[in-house]
């Protein structure tokens, strides 16, 4: 089969290009033809398709009146995305269409695009835009199922766009033009890499074609191995943003007075308030900030922690970070909310605890810092049940094949 995997990034950022590389790569090895569409960037990974990329658009920054009106033309339904896909697929005639993140830089142009050639189109919900606005379905740090129904003019009634109120205008007309143009009633297959994506998805009601849950995988050549079993800190890795509850997780470790320092690692918007906190809490001492890491050092520190903290306060999915410390046998301390208690059996390989509950929380790390031991190699072995690349790669081979019998 001749496969195009379409993302709006070609460098990872995050989950969803980890998944975009591994599945192209192990697709690949699979003796299957593998062509990409996304987005131009000076930290791309090279590509013999990048002729056709959209050039480079940025959404996040401070933008101007007439900044804002450009980047709507391209955002809503973007004619150079739709000009360059064609030329993509007339030149390269793929199989099926595999999407991941398309919105906003790539656009639902592209989608009818692959309708004009009777191509199949598989799409992979890595986050909620699909039925969210801001992708998030949280409003100013809170949950919120307003515009779940297609009722889109919420989110710009809220601002809850990046706080924007212009933002929001932007991503308010954006959900309105794909519900008018049904774009996602034009996919043939949606996948959702958690249960509770799954459901959202389908009561929204915004798509005719199937939607089946598949867990993500880790990358083939993951090595699925035990590290210290006794750990030295606390740790959350990833964004540094207000929807992964880090201030919570701080408060309960001031709550839980345990022994073992607190890591914080990684970057982002909130890296200033989160210091401040630490010193208004008076925590420098044992709270440390270690900022980005990745590769074999992100990897060391994983394997020497106590245990892993992700209590996010919006709806995750299925986070690559769970994933990659039950890989080397830790535990992990989750909230309640969207797809991450999924990916824990309470007591067993970790806690699930109520989201934004700083005293469950600090319950849990108490719990977790006097617990001898973990059985680490049983979390490593159902992790690799669970996350198993090869397993996974059959089934979407698969359905790849089941969409191109119809």
């Amino acid at each position: 089969m001749k496969i195009c995997l379409v993302n709006k990034f070609h460098t990872v950022k995050g989950g969803s290009e980890t998944y975009y590389f591994a599945l192209g790569e192990m697709l690949e090895k699979r003796g299957h033809e593998v062509i990409y569409f996304s987005m131009k960037d000076e930290k791309n990974k090279t590509c013999k398709q990048e002729k056709y990329f959209v050039e480079h658009v940025d959404f996040n920054g401070t933008m101007s009146k007439l900044q804002i009106v450009k980047a709507s033309l391209k955002m809503l339904y973007s004619m150079e995305a739709k000009k360059k896909f064609e030329q993509l697929i007339k030149n390269e005639r793929p199989d099926i269409i595999h999407l991941n993140i398309f919105q906003s830089q790539l656009t639902g142009s592209i989608v009818d695009i692959a309708k004009k050639y009777r191509i199949p189109i598989v799409y992979t919900a890595h986050d909620l835009k699909s039925i969210c606005p801001n992708y998030q379905m949280l409003n100013h740090g809170k949950i919120c199922e307003r515009c779940l129904h297609g009722n889109y003019i919420n989110c710009f009634k809220t601002g809850c766009m990046k706080d924007s109120r212009a933002k929001s205008l932007l991503a308010t007309i954006e959900a309105e033009v794909y519900k008018k143009k049904k774009i996602y009633q034009k996919l043939d297959l949606i996948i959702t890499p958690s249960l509770f994506y799954k459901r959202k998805i389908e009561e929204a009601g915004i798509a005719k074609c199937p939607v089946i849950h598949m867990t993500n995988f880790l990358p083939e050549g993951t090595e699925y191995k035990s590290g210290n079993s006794n750990g030295e800190y606390f740790l959350y890795f990833g964004r540094l943003s207000r929807e992964k509850g880090i201030l919570t997780l701080i408060q309960a470790y001031e709550y839980a007075k345990v022994n073992r320092p607190l890591y914080i690692v990684g970057t982002g918007p909130m890296k200033e308030q989160i210091e401040q906190f630490i010193i208004k809490k008076k925590l420098q001492g044992q709270v440390k900030l270690l900022g980005f890491k990745t590769g074999q050092e992100l990897k060391n520190i994983i394997s020497n922690a106590r245990c892993i903290c992700l209590p996010s306060e919006w709806y995750e999915n299925g986070p690559y970070s769970i994933m990659e410390a039950q890989a080397v046998g830790k535990p992990v301390i989750v909230s309640d909310n969207g797809g991450l208690p999924e990916l824990v059996e309470d007591g067993v390989n970790g806690y699930i605890v109520k989201a934004q509950n700083a005293q469950e929380l600090a319950e849990k790390l108490l719990m977790c810092d006097n617990k001898e031991d973990w059985k680490g190699e049983n979390i490593v072995k159902w992790a690799h049940k669970k996350y198993n690349a090869e397993t996974y790669l059959n089934t979407i081979e698969q359905l790849y094949r089941k969409e191109l019998e119809k």
